[in-house]
């Protein structure tokens, strides 16, 4: 496979990744603790929280101990179950998103169609279907192995796949999830070996292909206008990112101080979710910043490092799973710290491990506990122990 370097290593000492399991620990906790800080003014002035200042933080509090106790689960089964459930879990996952459209089955909110009420909460179909992409890309692509410079065979399939599963997500709207999941399936492929010549193609479709859908869309339209230019209309389309602006401004080098944001009282929308960046940054200023983007990039770089392990013992789905879950979550951490910064345009996409949010939280647990049985099976391999 094309990027999956087959390097021998020496058998590894621990039984899992230490580090790695301190990095999701240390982005879990400093979530909780944004979250808290950053919602404690909305929570206080809500009527919907009936003006519980500590709303925010148990609900949570409680998503992080699902997502421990279903990652928990989720380290216990196999990589090579997942690979076997990897195509009804995606046609799963599709249904999901169909039933989200339909109206008084799914819940609108804010003009999005994205959830499905299940009581107590609600499920947000497309956090699922990124880690469900993952697999489906991963199994898709050791199956096609035989024949992956054929473009009718292999190419035009998960092409067609993809754009089916987009065209859902963008009925919601959903855009950020349709990048994500779009990049999902795009770098897998790449990564499996796939004709260099029809990622050529991809380069050229793809741009026009966004251009088209912003264009298409006044509602895509402002928002890209928005982005480059937030201050011409800063009560307006560019209120968001203005906001998020001033809040990197005041934190500096290293911030105001922790719950000594300004902007999340009731300044900054969606503080404790999309937003919660902007917190980090005027609380914890750029110390915190680099701080949060140093962890990221040891996860990514750490996924990468295990799918070549994998690739080693020519595990190959296990190693595009592995590299496919750092892709995911490297893609939408880099798109929520720069629409944050500015530097793209606002996108509804949460920040991975921090953001409030019941049904990303768990599935970036699940995410985890997948990566870390990747490489607790390599580990063992190391050893000439069966897996």
């Amino acid at each position: 496979m094309a990027s999956l370097v087959r390097t021998k290593t020496p058998p590894p000492q621990s039984q899992f990744d230490d580090l790695l399991i301190w990095v999701f620990i240390a982005l879990l906790s400093i979530g909780l603790v944004m979250v808290y800080s950053s919602s404690i003014a909305t929570a206080e002035g809500s009527k919907f929280t009936h003006h519980q200042a500590t709303y925010y933080l148990l609900r949570h509090g409680m998503f992080i101990a699902a997502g421990i106790l279903a990652g928990v689960f989720a380290f216990q089964m196999p990589v090579q179950s997942w690979q076997n459930y990897a195509p009804y879990l995606f046609t799963i996952g599709a249904v999901l998103l169909v039933l989200v459209l339909i109206p008084h089955v799914g819940r609108e909110v804010n003009g999005s169609r994205r959830w499905l009420s299940l009581m107590v909460i609600n499920l947000q179909p497309s956090e699922l279907m990124k880690l469900f992409a993952v697999m489906y890309a991963a199994d898709y692509t050791v199956r096609k192995g035989k024949v992956k410079d054929q473009l009718i065979k292999a190419f035009l399939p998960i092409v067609a796949v993809m754009m089916g599963v987009g065209f859902l997500l963008l009925l919601e709207p959903d855009m950020g999830a349709f990048v994500v999941i779009l990049a999902i399936a795009v770098c897998t492929l790449w990564l499996g070996g796939f004709n260099v010549k029809m990622f050529g193609l991809l380069l050229i479709v793809l741009p026009m292909g966004f251009a088209a859908l912003i264009l298409s869309s006044p509602y895509r339209l402002h928002r890209v206008i928005g982005f480059m230019d937030p201050w011409a209309d800063p009560y307006g389309k560019g209120y968001q990112l203005s906001h998020a602006l001033i809040a990197f401004g005041r934190g500096e080098w290293l911030g105001v101080g922790l719950g000594g944001s300004v902007e999340k009282l009731f300044y900054l929308p969606e503080a404790h979710t999309d937003f919660l960046m902007a917190v980090i940054a005027e609380e914890l200023g750029l110390a915190g910043v680099a701080c949060v983007i140093l962890l990221f990039g040891l996860l990514v770089m750490r996924a990468f490092q295990i799918g070549r392990h994998a690739a080693f013992f020519d595990r190959n789905f296990s190693a595009l799973v592995a590299q496919g879950i750092g892709v995911w979550i490297g893609v939408q951490a880099t798109i929520n710290i720069g629409v944050n910064m500015g530097v793209l345009p606002t996108k509804g996409l949460t920040l991975p491990f921090l953001s409030f949010g019941g049904s990303g939280v768990v599935m970036n647990c699940i995410a985890a506990a997948i990566l870390l049985k990747v490489d607790y099976e390599n580990r063992r391999l190391a050893r000439g122990l069966p897996v």
